[in-house]
């Protein structure tokens, strides 16, 4: 075969693959589990779901794995919430409304309405897939497609359903390697050389290494790939058990791993925009990872790439004027370095280092602002000093505020973390934002 025949053969089967994994994606429907508190974040999901919490400037969490979904052509969507919803559901309402249902795209809300015999709220991971079964059997899918809504990644999940219909699968779990001693907070997987998963631990108090690496576990994403039918098969099974906690961790993976064709699939086969060659996935779950997320983006070359045009995150545009930085004075002048600032705000004779501000920010002179993240709607008096803080939505900040230099003082009105981030909130401000009747 001469080199030209070679290259035309390389050609059709590139174009054979890609076709067949747009045909996956076209029969997928992807269900994203939207429903979590996330109660290490604090005083941040007091008044909205861990996966509605503002991320990167101007997104939200959850806009990552819909962004994934959309970006891999898997365009039949839903999205199971349950805690403190509406703020989730009014932003997916006005940012994930441009799908076309005429040609079966759509996103789908569906929040937690007692649709079992048993009349109960979500038991669990597995039961709030159950619950909204007969939703998803009208959708006709063969492959259905299980997410979580609180990470930061860019993922291809085209890539994901190829593996898991090259290799017959009846499950795939995506997973990737964390240091032995993190892998005790996920569930902890061993496989064979064809990388079937061979074991599966539910967070173990002693998670196993990876043979070779003993400073290493692979672990679970909580990213599934299920043919439909065997999908259904199983929630209905495990529904029946009373003793089951109803998770996918803890009872389906573990009861499928020695029975069925139960594969890992390697993040860094599907990671988009990977730096020097590592996967990027957190897990925001924490003051001070939340904190360290979105301080890294503003830093030269951020390990999260979101200027990327090829793999964009989608998200609800308000429509605001741009950032505005005024006064040029020797005492006052409104600066913003090694920064990252958002619409709307205005930088008034104030100065702001390795900070990110969202949308809508006003900030007052003579004010100085560090290794911060400031969240929507933020107002901050003169002559405020803020360090290492995280302002949530809303708060307004009084004149001469000074936070993050004193952990003690920070603690008597503000929560402090193990290293030293402070998060503050309208609530204890003073600031009566919400009312529990």
């Amino acid at each position: 075969m001469d080199s030209q025949q070679s290259s035309s053969v390389d050609e059709s089967q590139t174009e054979y693959k890609v076709s067949a994994h747009n045909h996956a994606a076209h029969d997928t429907l992807a269900l994203i589990l939207a429903g979590g508190r996330g109660s290490r974040l604090h005083q941040l999901t007091d008044w909205r779901a861990k996966p509605a919490v503002p991320f990167g400037g101007k997104f939200r969490i959850i806009d990552f794995p819909l962004s994934n979904c959309v970006n891999s052509g898997v365009r039949r969507i839903g999205v199971v919430t349950q805690y403190k919803a509406q703020s989730l559901i009014r932003h997916i309402q006005h940012g994930w409304s441009f799908l076309d249902g005429r040609f079966k795209e759509f996103v789908e809300l569906l929040p937690a309405q007692q649709r079992t015999a048993d009349e109960t709220w979500y038991q669990g991971t597995a039961d709030a897939v159950f619950q909204n079964v007969d939703i998803m059997q009208r959708h006709n899918a063969n492959y259905v497609l299980i997410l979580g809504g609180d990470h930061i990644y860019k993922m291809n999940y085209s890539k994901l359903l190829a593996e898991h219909i090259e290799k017959r699968a009846d499950m795939t779990v995506a997973c990737l390697e964390v240091p032995l001693e993190e892998a005790k907070a996920f569930g902890v997987m061993g496989v064979n050389e064809a990388w079937q998963i061979t074991t599966f631990a539910e967070k173990p108090a002693h998670p196993a290494a990876i043979p070779g690496q003993p400073d290493k576990a692979l672990v679970s994403m909580g990213i599934y790939v299920f043919n439909a039918g065997f999908l259904y098969e199983q929630l209905i099974r495990d529904h029946q058990i009373l003793n089951s906690s109803h998770d996918f961790g803890k009872d389906i993976i573990p009861y499928l791993v020695p029975r069925y064709r139960v594969f890992a699939h390697r993040f860094q086969n599907s990671c988009i925009n990977m730096a020097s060659g590592i996967p990027y996935w957190r897990d925001v779950g924490t003051i001070d990872a939340y904190w360290e997320a979105n301080v890294d983006l503003v830093s030269v070359t951020p390990e999260l790439n979101l200027y990327d045009a090829d793999w964009p995150i989608w998200t609800h545009q308000e429509q605001l004027p741009p950032a505005k930085f005024v006064f040029d004075d020797d005492d006052r002048r409104g600066q913003a370095l090694d920064s990252s600032v958002s619409g709307g705000c205005i930088i008034s004779g104030a100065t702001i280092r390795r900070s990110l501000l969202f949308s809508n920010v006003k900030v007052n002179s003579y004010s100085n602002i560090e290794d911060s993240v400031i969240l929507p709607d933020v107002v901050i008096g003169r002559h405020a000093k803020l360090r290492r803080v995280v302002i949530e939505k809303k708060c307004n900040i009084p004149e001469g505020l000074v936070a993050g230099f004193d952990p003690e003082t920070d603690r008597k009105r503000f929560h402090v973390t193990g290293k030293g981030v402070t998060l503050i909130t309208p609530e204890m401000l003073g600031q009566e934002i919400h009312k529990a009747y």
